[in-house]
C-alpha cells in the first residue's frame, strides 16, 4: 500500500473516530492511543502529511448551532449616563435599504431589501461569525416611522449624535428615498442628521464598478444645480448637523463627478443665493485621498477599511467552505493604519472615522472580504482615542463611525442577536470618564461537589478578607449549596446554571457580568475533586492554600492594585508547558488560538494553569469573553477526562492574557519565595509525549 493511501486511510479513520466519539462518551485509554496516534512529538494534530506541517482537512470540532444564539459576551439594554456636554459628536451612517421599493423588486426579485443579503449568508471558515441577524429591533421595514424612533432614542442614550444618510440621487431619480423623508417630515424625532451623496452607479455586483449597470449618474450643469436644490429642503432643517455653523453635505466619491470644482463652487454659489448660507463639503476618504481644496471641497472624512493597506492573513485558517475564494484580514490593524494617517494629515482638515467590523459575506458569498477579530473592547478603545484626538484639535470636530446599520458589510452599532447592545455599550464607554469600580476581592466558585464547599468557604473565611462570592451550581445542587452559603457568613450571590462546560462555562458567564457590572478583579475557585485520581482532594487543597492561605491573599490584593500591568498570578508549582500538557486538546486550543489572534509560536512556547483556580483581572481576559463563544460551544456533560472545550479553555487563559501585552506570575514570586515550577516536578498529571 502507498503511503498517501495509507495516510488517506489514517485521516478517513480519524475523522470517523472523532464524529463517533462527539457523541458519544470516550474513555481515557482511547483518547490516549488517539493521541499517540495523530500527534507529532509536541502535541499537534497531523491528522495527514509528514511531520512539523500544519493539520489539513481539518473539520469542525462541533455540530453548527443558531447564529442567534447568546454569546457569552452578550450585552443587554442598559439606560446608562453620558456626559454632559458630550466629549465629541458622533455620526454614524446610515443605510436605508430596509424596505421595498419598485425598482429593486424588478432587479433583484419582489420583495427585495437588504435583508434577504443578510440571511443568506453562511461562514466560510471556523471562527466566521455569519449570519449576522438583528437583535431587539429585528428586521424592520424603514417605512414605519416609528422603527426610526426607536433607532434615534437609542442612537442618543448611547452617544450618538447623527446620522448620515446615505442620499441616491441619479440625473434627478432618487431612490430609498423614503424613510429620509419621513423623518423630515417628522419632527418630534430628535435627533441630528445629514446626507451623503452616494454617487455610485448602481450594478449587480454592489461596488458600483460591474459591468451590468442597473441605474447610471448622469452630470450636467443643469444636474449639479437640481440636486443642490433637492437636498437644500434637509439642509433647512434645523436638525440638520453643522460643523463651524455651517450644514455639512457629503460626498461618497467626489473623483467620479466630471469637473469636480466646478461642481462645487455652483453648489456654493446656490446656496448662498438661496438663503442656505455657506456649506461645509467633505468627500469620503472610500477610494481616494487628495486634498479637500484640489476638488473644491473643505474637508475629507476618514473612511475604515476602504483604503486600507492590510494584506490579507496567512494560511493558519481552518476553511468550512474548501472553494471559499475570499479574503481574511486582520481588523487589528485598521486602528493603527488610520490613527497614523490621522496624525499625518496636516496639511487639510480630516474627520476621524471609526469602524465597528467589518464582512460583506452577505453580499459577495464565498468570495467576500472579512476584517477578522474585530471585538467591542477594540472598537470602544479605537473611539475612545479618537475621541481624546478630537479634543485636541482646533474648532469643531465630528467623528464619523462606520456604521449604524450596515448589516450586509458587517458594519453596524445596532443591537444584534449575538451580542447584544456591546458595540453601543462600547460606544457609551468610550465617550464616558467613567473609573472602574475599586479592586475588591471577588471570588467566582463554582460548586458541584458540595461535600468540599464548607472546607473551601472555611478556608476563604480564615482570611480574614470581606470577600464577595459568586457561586455557581446547578438546579439540583441549589437549595442545598443556598443552606451552606447562609451559613458561612460571607456575602454571595448564587447562579442556578445548567451541567454543562464544568467550571468553566460559569465562570465565564459570570466573568462577563462581572466585567459588564464594572469589577476588576476575580479569584477563580472550585470544588475540585478530580474523582479519577487518589490524590485529587490534595491537588484542591494545595491550589486553595497556595492561592489565598497567610499573607498570600492580601499580598495579590495588594499587587494588583499596585501594579495596573499585572493580568493574572497562578499557584506556584501548577504552572505548566503547553506542549507538554497537551492532553487531547491540541486542535481545541490551536482554534480557540485562531479565533483570538494568537500565533502558533506563541502558542507552542506558552504555559497554562493546571488545576483552573487563579487570580485574573477582568480586562485581560476581555478578548476570551468578546469572541462569540456561546453555550452551545462547549459539550454536553458525560464525564469526559479530556478532550472538551472546558479543558481547551483552561489552556487558552494564560496565553490570552500575555498576548494583550499583560504581565503574569505565580504567588510565590510575590511574597519572595522560589517558585518550583517544572515539568519534573508536577506529579498531578501525565505529560501528553513520553
Amino acid at each position: 500500500m502507498s503511503n498517501s493511501l495509507s495516510r488517506q486511510l489514517r485521516t478517513t479513520l480519524f475523522y470517523a473516530l472523532r464524529t463517533a466519539f462527539r457523541l458519544t462518551p470516550m474513555s481515557q485509554a482511547t483518547r490516549d492511543r488517539l493521541r499517540q496516534r495523530f500527534l507529532d512529538t509536541r502535541g499537534h494534530w497531523v491528522p495527514e502529511g509528514p511531520k512539523g506541517k500544519a493539520p489539513t482537512g481539518e473539520l469542525p470540532r462541533r455540530p453548527y448551532v443558531r447564529s442567534d444564539e447568546r454569546a457569552i459576551g452578550y450585552v443587554p439594554y442598559e439606560k446608562g449616563e453620558l456626559p454632559d456636554p458630550l466629549p465629541a459628536t458622533l455620526v454614524a451612517f446610515y443605510l436605508p435599504q430596509f424596505h421595498t421599493i419598485p425598482e429593486n423588486d424588478e432587479w433583484w426579485g419582489k420583495g427585495f431589501t437588504e435583508w434577504r443579503n443578510v440571511t443568506r449568508a453562511l461562514p466560510q471558515f471556523e471562527g466566521h461569525y455569519q449570519p449576522k441577524l438583528p437583535g431587539d429591533l429585528g428586521f424592520y421595514d424603514l417605512r414605519n416611522v416609528e422603527v426610526m424612533h426607536e433607532q434615534a432614542r437609542l442612537a442618543r442614550e448611547y452617544g450618538i449624535s447623527a446620522f448620515c444618510f446615505y442620499f441616491y440621487w441619479f440625473g434627478g431619480k432618487t431612490l430609498l428615498e423614503t424613510p429620509l423623508r419621513n423623518w423630515l417630515n417628522d419632527k418630534s424625532i430628535d435627533l441630528k442628521f445629514c446626507l451623503c451623496w452616494a454617487n455610485e452607479k448602481w450594478t449587480r455586483t454592489w461596488d458600483g464598478r460591474g459591468d451590468e449597470i442597473l441605474i447610471d449618474q448622469k452630470h450636467s450643469p443643469e444636474d449639479d444645480i437640481a440636486f443642490i436644490e433637492h437636498v437644500a429642503e434637509y439642509m433647512r432643517d434645523p436638525r440638520y448637523l453643522r460643523v463651524d455653523g455651517k450644514p455639512v453635505l457629503l460626498v461618497y466619491r467626489p473623483g467620479l463627478l466630471p469637473d469636480t470644482a466646478t461642481t462645487t463652487e455652483r453648489w456654493r454659489h446656490w446656496c448662498c443665493e438661496n438663503g442656505v448660507g455657506e456649506i461645509q463639503l467633505s468627500y469620503v476618504q472610500s477610494f481616494e485621498r487628495p486634498t479637500p481644496a484640489s476638488l473644491g471641497f473643505d474637508s475629507a472624512i476618514q473612511f475604515p477599511p476602504n483604503l486600507s493597506s492590510i494584506s490579507t492573513a496567512g494560511d493558519d485558517i481552518q476553511l468550512i467552505n474548501p472553494n471559499y475564494a475570499g479574503r481574511i484580514r486582520d481588523w487589528r490593524h485598521l486602528n493603527r493604519e488610520f490613527e497614523e494617517s490621522l496624525s499625518l494629515s496636516k496639511s487639510y482638515k480630516l474627520f476621524p472615522g471609526v469602524n465597528t467590523g467589518w464582512d460583506n459575506e452577505p453580499r459577495r458569498p464565498g468570495c467576500a472580504t472579512t476584517y477578522a477579530l474585530s471585538a467591542p473592547f477594540r472598537y470602544e478603545r479605537w473611539l475612545r482615542r479618537s475621541v481624546e484626538w478630537t479634543l485636541q484639535q482646533q474648532g469643531q470636530t465630528p467623528i464619523f463611525i462606520n456604521a449604524w446599520n450596515e448589516w450586509a458589510e458587517g458594519a453596524f452599532l445596532e443591537p444584534d442577536a449575538r451580542f447584544g447592545y456591546a458595540n453601543l455599550a462600547s460606544t457609551r464607554a468610550a465617550l464616558s470618564k467613567r473609573e472602574p469600580n475599586p479592586i475588591r476581592p471577588i471570588v467566582v466558585l463554582h460548586a458541584w461537589h458540595l461535600d468540599v464547599l464548607p472546607e473551601m468557604l472555611n478556608q476563604l473565611r480564615e482570611c480574614e478578607i470581606p470577600w464577595q462570592l459568586e457561586v455557581s451550581t446547578t438546579p439540583d445542587r441549589a437549595q442545598s449549596a443556598e443552606a451552606t452559603l447562609r451559613r458561612c457568613g460571607l456575602k454571595y450571590r448564587l447562579h442556578v446554571l445548567e451541567n454543562r462546560g464544568r467550571d468553566i462555562l460559569p465562570f465565564l458567564q459570570i466573568a462577563a457580568r462581572l466585567l459588564q457590572e464594572g469589577e476588576q478583579l476575580i479569584l477563580k475557585l472550585h470544588t475540585k475533586r478530580s474523582l479519577h485520581r487518589k490524590d485529587g482532594d490534595d491537588w484542591r487543597r494545595e491550589l486553595i492554600l497556595k492561592l489565598v492561605s497567610g499573607i498570600r491573599a492580601q499580598t495579590i490584593l495588594d499587587a494588583f492594585s499596585q501594579d495596573t500591568a499585572l493580568g493574572l498570578v497562578a499557584p506556584e508549582g501548577h504552572v505548566q508547558p503547553m506542549n507538554y500538557y497537551w492532553g487531547a486538546n491540541a486542535l481545541a486550543v490551536t482554534q480557540l488560538a485562531r479565533q483570538l489572534g494568537l500565533s502558533p509560536k506563541v502558542l507552542s512556547d506558552s504555559t497554562f494553569v493546571s488545576g483552573s483556580m487563579f487570580w485574573v483581572r477582568l480586562q485581560a481576559i476581555r478578548p476570551l469573553l468578546e469572541i462569540g463563544l456561546t453555550h452551545s460551544d462547549f459539550e454536553r456533560e458525560t464525564s469526559q477526562l479530556d478532550g472538551t472545550m472546558a479543558h481547551a479553555i483552561e489552556r487558552i487563559i494564560a496565553p490570552c492574557v500575555a498576548a494583550e501585552d499583560w504581565s503574569w506570575t505565580t504567588v510565590a514570586n510575590l511574597i519572595g519565595q522560589t517558585t518550583p515550577d517544572g515539568i519534573a516536578e508536577y506529579k498531578y498529571a501525565k505529560p501528553s509525549r513520553n
